[in-house]
């Protein structure tokens, strides 16, 4: 019986053959959102355009892990137009499983109230399928500042939905997760819970310790509520507050993430446990072209101090270390990279997801992978190419690592026109290693890739095991 891997590309420098942040690179990524559902991480984005000046963020994205390194790109299930009265801003979000259903909250620009809204989406499904659930907001009131939400379903499985700049809201869900009852609470913005009162409040001769600005993300340890939030002014940091009362009773904990050298000057984070580990997801600017418009999500793993309160987590351009292997032997989409340089990924109602934007001596990494002892025999890929074409080196551990396969790819006669080239491997791979796609080239775009295949039974040329 045949199994395959089914692999995919992108590209990577020198400089990342070490890194794991940013977690993607093919687009700019923030304002990162984690979830846990059925042993998988699904990590919600929003999308920072490309050269951007401000805030001109169109659509939300998703990416997926069960390993912490090699993330999926399920490309954007969510954008300005799944909603019929947004028209600008698709800034942050965050998802959250409930009866079946997936729920998405987002905010953006109302064309109604002419401020910003929180809106719904519903699906089935994590990563593909939401509707606007309301067909309108399901809150607006014509102010700026409702921003950011964050969701969470307590203990007794109330759900709880929070938001804004300066001012924190609240509003207390019903059980189906589209409405909610009474009307919408504010946070007492005091010294005491946040460090400093909203400004308007300030007296201008106090230094206060910090203050609440945006991007809370509400979670619960030991029995005690955690309001995690970006704090500071600008530039952001990363703090928190606890309490024993969702609505009332807010202390000021302290900063978790202090100012560093992100290359951004907002931060927004998200945290999440995953097969015994703790994440702190967050955002930086340090993706090649990037900065405080076009910013990339990072995470970093930590450990809770034996209290349940937070420890101090510093970035890093290292990230996380793999929990998992990457079973080779087994269907990957395409799009599944640990990191990538160079490439974009695109996507199409015929093809799904797909990698596109492939030059001369760009390449991508997948991390961890572990053939065991069952050698691949034959490397395959579905790719296109409306020009030239080119040639896929497959290699391990690095760029210029032991070589497996070398697959030349001919023009398929238009970028989207996909064909299935493969070729016998001219090498064994055994064990754990990282597998590097090596794209070679006449200097120009070449061609797009869609799924790659290793094969580990029989040869092209004779069925002869190695």
């Amino acid at each position: 019986m045949k199994r395959h891997l089914l692999l995919i590309t992108s590209m990577l420098t020198a400089a990342g053959l070490s890194a794991q942040n940013p977690v993607v690179q093919t687009w700019f990524t923030s304002d990162p959102a984690p979830m846990v559902h059925n042993d998988t991480l699904y990590v919600y984005t929003g999308h920072d355009e490309d050269n951007a000046d401000f805030f001109w963020m169109q659509e939300w994205r998703v990416y997926s892990t069960t390993d912490m390194v090699n993330y999926t790109d399920h490309g954007s299930p969510l954008a300005l137009e799944t909603f019929s009265w947004a028209d600008d801003r698709a800034w942050a979000s965050q998802t959250i499983y409930r009866n079946g259903k997936f729920y998405w909250y987002i905010c953006a620009h109302s064309k109604i109230s002419g401020g910003m809204a929180i809106g719904v989406a519903v699906s089935d499904n994590p990563t593909k399928g939401f509707k606007d659930a309301l067909g309108k907001p399901l809150f607006e009131n014509g102010s700026w500042d409702h921003i950011d939400p964050t969701v969470f379903i307590d203990d007794d499985n109330q759900a709880w939905l929070m938001w804004g700049n300066p001012q924190c809201y609240y509003l207390k869900l019903n059980e189906d997760m589209i409405s909610y009852s009474g009307g919408l609470g504010q946070l007492d913005m005091t010294e005491e819970a946040f460090g400093a009162p909203k400004m308007n409040q300030r007296d201008s001769t106090k230094k206060y310790k910090d203050c609440y600005v945006e991007g809370p993300w509400l979670t619960k340890r030991n029995g005690k509520y955690q309001l995690l939030y970006a704090a500071g002014g600008v530039p952001e940091h990363i703090s928190y507050s606890v309490s024993d009362k969702i609505t009332s009773g807010w202390k000021y904990a302290g900063e978790i993430m202090p100012l560093c050298e992100t290359g951004s000057f907002t931060n927004h984070c998200g945290v999440i446990d995953y097969k015994g580990h703790s994440y702190f997801f967050y955002h930086t600017g340090k993706r090649p072209g990037g900065g405080g418009f076009g910013r990339s999500i990072a995470v970093e793993e930590f450990k809770y101090n034996s209290d349940g309160s937070f420890p101090q987590i510093m970035p890093t351009d290292e990230g996380v270390k793999p929990i998992a292997t990457f079973n080779p032997f087994r269907k990957v989409q395409a799009e599944t990279m640990a990191f990538s340089k160079g490439v974009k990924t695109y996507q199409n109602d015929k093809q799904g997801v797909y990698v596109s934007n492939i030059h001369n001596g760009d390449y991508i990494k997948l991390q961890n992978v572990d053939f065991g002892k069952n050698f691949p025999r034959v490397f395959s890929a579905s790719a296109a190419s409306g020009l030239r074409g080119g040639k896929i080196e497959v290699r391990l551990d690095s760029i210029r690592g032991t070589l497996v396969a070398a697959l030349q790819i001919d023009g398929t006669g238009g970028w989207e026109n996909f064909k299935t080239f493969a070729v016998d491997c001219v090498g064994k791979a055994e064990g754990v290693h990282d597998v590097y796609f090596v794209f070679s080239g006449r200097y120009g775009l070449n061609f797009i890739i869609y799924p790659i295949v290793f094969s580990s039974t029989s040869s092209i040329i004779s069925s002869t095991k190695y």
